[in-house]
């Protein structure tokens, strides 16, 4: 029997709606499975600053904590007396622009006035952890050669009892001496145990010596313990605490501004990581935007000329053109084109949110050349840090701005920037800085959004 063209047409139509669902079901399983992916954190969430020297001695600096969608300060929240951020055994990971870097585990808290600061152990990530549970090797070597397990003494003892076996010897070959005076007659016997006796209190004397010897054990630290093999590294693990010692000089320095910031120009000694504590909340996932250097370039160009903008604003505020003659209009002139010298130029380029549009942060020093009728503020150092957002098109769109000199740290702090990390737990990161003035320093988090920089904690300088 024959099939009409229409009921063909209708087979057809059939079959494409059929695909079309069975596409679309999919679809749907594959975004809930993405949404099921992206959990987002409920607390608590705690961050962290990890300072990680050139030797591998880490130490923590709590920032802040979030619970029930809440941030407090971590060196403070529940503090009884230590803050739940600090307790013992709590671990951070460590990550730089949202790529895992280790493990910190807290094994201790000091306490720097009104700083916290938490020391502990540090597991480079791809590193095995640590088997302190067997001290042997794994694969055990049975003496010098082979043998039994072999009970081992500390150095001293060990030089004690090589040097009374000597003085023993004497008294096993002095007796066969007694023995023929025994076979002599009973009258010399008188005179002659006068004569032997002083030669076998000698023995004697050495041998109740050892117990006058007996007291040097207790100096030892180690007392002997059955090992299997060769003696297992324990001199190493003594020689540990040294280094805290080092640390407590560097934590102390990183209290005050100046040497705060000396250790983030030192990124060699001392490198700064956030750190997350989390139970739960999302995997981390990198955060850094790659370009072409040719584009790197061409905002960096706009970032530098949106910077000479701000800081000759903020010198014409501090009066840094104000004429003093009849060279006034010159000095005007003159002044209109001064160009600010940048130094220590640094621009980073985010993906926050996962939108492939670029996030520009850029941090540098700057010094404004003296002009004719000039005031001193020409002399100044100025401190910019810019956020701009790049659309599609390379537009950028200025998100904050902050300009500072030295003379009024005061009222104009300095933000120096961290590195960015999801604070929230959301799987979008936000901007950590750090917050130089005269009245110390403190660690701010800042969510990025549309047109500003909206803050989720600022920390109290201390």
């Amino acid at each position: 029997m024959a099939v009409s063209p229409r009921n063909q047409c209708l087979y057809r139509r059939v079959g494409r709606g059929v695909i079309l669902l069975l596409l679309a079901v999919v679809l749907i399983h594959v975004v809930q499975a993405q949404y099921a992916k992206r959990t987002i954190s409920k607390g608590p969430r705690a961050v962290g600053l990890l300072e990680l020297a050139a030797n591998g001695k880490a130490h923590l600096i709590p920032i802040a904590i979030m619970s029930e969608g809440k941030f407090y300060d971590a060196g403070a929240y529940k503090a009884a007396p230590v803050p739940m951020a600090l307790e013992y055994r709590t671990v951070y990971e460590a990550v730089r622009s949202g790529v895992s870097q280790g493990l910190f585990t807290i094994t201790g808290v000091r306490q720097l006035k009104t700083n916290w600061i938490a020391e502990g152990t540090w597991l480079p990530a791809g590193s095995a952890p640590p088997k302190t549970a067997h001290s042997a090797d794994e694969k055990p070597i049975m003496g010098e050669e082979a043998g039994p397990p072999v009970l081992r003494r500390a150095p001293a003892e060990m030089a004690s009892t090589g040097s009374k076996p000597p003085e023993s010897k004497p008294q096993e070959s002095k007796p066969p001496e007694s023995k023929p005076s025994e076979t002599k007659p009973s009258a010399p016997p008188p005179s002659e145990p006068s004569s032997p006796t002083p030669s076998s209190s000698t023995p004697l004397e050495s041998a109740a010596s050892p117990p006058a010897e007996a007291p040097a054990p207790p100096e030892d630290k180690d007392r002997p313990v059955l090992h299997r093999g060769k003696p297992t590294k324990r001199a190493h693990a003594n020689e540990a605490p040294p280094p805290t010692a080092k640390v407590e000089k560097t934590t102390s320095k990183t209290n005050s501004g100046k040497p705060s910031a000396q250790a983030i120009g030192g990124a060699s000694q001392v490198q700064l990581i956030p750190a997350i504590s989390d139970a739960g909340g999302p995997e981390p996932r990198p955060y850094t935007y790659d370009v072409k250097p040719e584009e790197e370039q061409k905002y960096r160009k706009k970032l530098l000329a949106l910077a000479t903008e701000e800081i000759s604003t903020r010198a014409k505020q501090l009066g840094g053109i104000a004429p003093s003659s009849s060279a006034a209009s010159r000095a005007r002139k003159s002044a209109s084109t001064v160009q600010p010298s940048f130094d220590d130029v640094q621009l980073r380029l985010f993906d926050l949110s996962n939108t492939n549009e670029p996030i520009l942060v850029l941090t540098a020093t700057a010094h404004m050349s003296k002009v004719a009728g000039s005031a001193p503020a020409g002399e100044l150092q100025y401190f910019i840090t810019l956020v701009a957002h790049a659309d599609i098109y390379g537009e950028l769109r200025k998100l904050f701005s902050n300009v500072t000199d030295t003379q009024h740290l005061d009222a104009i702090p300095r933000m120096e920037l961290i590195d960015a990390v999801d604070a929230d737990g959301d799987g979008r990161a936000e901007l950590l800085f750090r917050e130089i003035s005269d009245a110390g320093t403190a660690f701010n988090i800042y969510r990025v959004t549309g047109d500003q920089l909206w803050p989720l904690f600022e920390g109290t300088p201390q």
